[in-house]
């Protein structure tokens, strides 16, 4: 009995509670979140910082690890989310090569000791990973266009050479490839079974690297796919302007933005002190220090977990990796705020903008060819594209960062065309400058490819300033 009474006080308490709070919120006494054009707040992610799980100040640490992607448990993405009515056209992928050996040592420092061949009980592992490797082994007649063909397909020296991705870079793109073929193939059929070579677009830069990661990412995409039906073409400039190099006001927008760099750089004494110590500790003069750009090799250290190096004269340490990290952090908020970048990018993305365009045109019109498109690049190509698209708050590509173009149908109204833009699986549609607004006028969780294709044609040029209406004229004018 005495239990059956507490019983009931309980369950009567906890009705006077629910009654309680239901008041509150009618008379508006506690604050309900509510959403513009009635989409849930958390249906969007966001590429601002979010003051709850972020620092409240900058911290170089954190945001170095973040650029380290470490890879972990499988992350949360926004790829492939659309209304049941719409149906998956085509995908286009860019990615940044994953984590690599440094490119620059620091003088008369031992280089860290890290192993480039694939390890199976080494971390980071990737079920996949011996598969890998031995569908790579049987890989060596593959045809990829001149000089590809040269390179090798997956990592294997015990000690990295200079540039060469990593276990960890190479178990990154398995990760982004696998987490894509769940969305795009098993949920959305985006290719059949029996997919064809024409299906595929696949390119690549010149270095071992990106070849890698974008067999990686293949792998996880496509497992055990068909060698003959595989074919990488080799794009000699990191920036994918195919036969549209040539552009004289983008290259004066860099030098602009270059010397931007060095005057920021002169105008931080604490970076000169930090340079100045530690050219003492490795015993060469400061401007040879600075020119062998240490943070390269400091990330090296921090993403692999390896002590940074010390000589007799002492040791470099985490309070220069901040000093250095910070301005670098620093150079990224002022380059915003110039907009020099901002030229540069325009002009220095539009014409891998230009191809994908065309590509997602062709699928609107039903062609069914090039269904799948995969860039594997570097930071420098990612880079002026998130900033010719506007989303200049983004972070600067981490490795194997991704950023997605997907084109939608709208199966009620079939000659309707819709695109989502997304970024480390992030849905960042509405923070591009061609759709900024659009979310204020529509509910639809996508974009119009109108926008876009109107962007790309059109108003890349508008915002140059001047006259120019194309490409050419844009690289050529007079009196910049």
């Amino acid at each position: 009995m005495l239990f059956r009474n507490r019983f009931l006080l309980l369950l009567a308490l906890a009705a006077l509670l629910a009654f309680v709070s239901l008041s509150l919120q009618f008379f508006h006494l506690i604050p309900v979140s509510t959403a513009k054009n009635g989409v849930s707040s958390k249906s969007r992610k966001r590429i601002m910082p979010d003051p709850v799980t972020e620092p409240p100040v900058t911290d170089p640490v954190y945001e170095a690890l973040l650029y380290c992607n470490i890879p972990s448990v499988a992350e949360r993405s926004m790829e492939g989310h659309a209304p049941h009515h719409f149906k998956l056209v085509s995908v286009h992928v860019f990615i940044r090569h994953g984590d690599r050996y440094p490119l620059y040592v620091i003088p008369k420092t031992k280089r860290p000791e890290i192993d480039c061949t694939l390890v199976a009980n080494r971390k980071p592992y990737h079920p996949k990973l011996e598969a890998f490797v031995s569908h790579m082994s049987k890989g060596s007649g593959a045809s990829f266009e001149s000089p590809l063909n040269s390179l090798p397909l997956y990592p294997n020296h015990p000690l990295c050479e200079m540039g060469e991705l990593t276990q960890t870079g190479v178990v990154q793109h398995l990760q982004n490839g696998q987490l894509l073929r769940d969305i795009y193939l098993k949920k959305h059929k985006l290719l059949p079974n029996d997919w064809s070579a024409d299906q595929l677009y696949l390119e690549t830069t010149g270095k071992s690297r990106t070849l890698q990661s974008g067999l990686a990412l293949l792998y996880g995409f496509l497992p055990d796919f068909d060698w003959k039906k595989i074919y990488f073409r080799h794009q000699p400039s990191a920036l994918f302007c195919s036969g549209s190099c040539y552009c004289p006001v983008r290259n004066q927008y860099l030098e602009k933005e270059q010397r931007r760099q060095y005057l920021l750089r002169l105008k931080n004494s604490q970076l000169e002190k930090t340079y100045g110590e530690m050219a003492k500790i490795v015993d060469v003069p400061t401007k040879q220090l600075r020119a062998a750009n240490p943070i390269d090799s400091m990330l090296c250290h921090l993403c692999h977990n390896v002590s940074f190096p010390c000589t007799r004269n002492g040791c470099v340490d985490m309070e220069h990796f901040k000093v250095i990290k910070t301005h670098q952090i620093e150079d990224e908020r002022e380059r915003r705020e110039k907009k020099l970048y901002l030229g540069y990018s325009l002009l220095g993305a539009h014409p891998i903008l230009n191809q994908t365009i065309s590509r997602m045109q062709r699928a609107t019109e039903g062609r069914k060819e090039e269904l799948f498109a995969l860039y594997s690049a570097h930071d420098v190509t990612l880079s002026p594209v998130l900033s010719a698209l506007g989303l200049s708050e983004a972070r600067f590509p981490r490795f194997a960062a991704r950023l997605i173009f997907e084109l939608w149908q709208d199966r009620e109204k079939p000659n309707e065309h819709s695109v989502r833009i997304l970024y480390n699986g992030v849905d960042v549609t509405f923070h591009t400058s061609f759709c900024q607004d659009h979310h204020k006028r529509s509910p639809k969780p996508m974009c119009p490819f109108e926008n876009l294709v109107r962007f790309v044609k059109r108003d890349m040029f508008v915002a140059l300033g001047g006259s120019s209406t194309n490409y050419y004229d844009a690289c050529h004018r007079e009196g910049f």
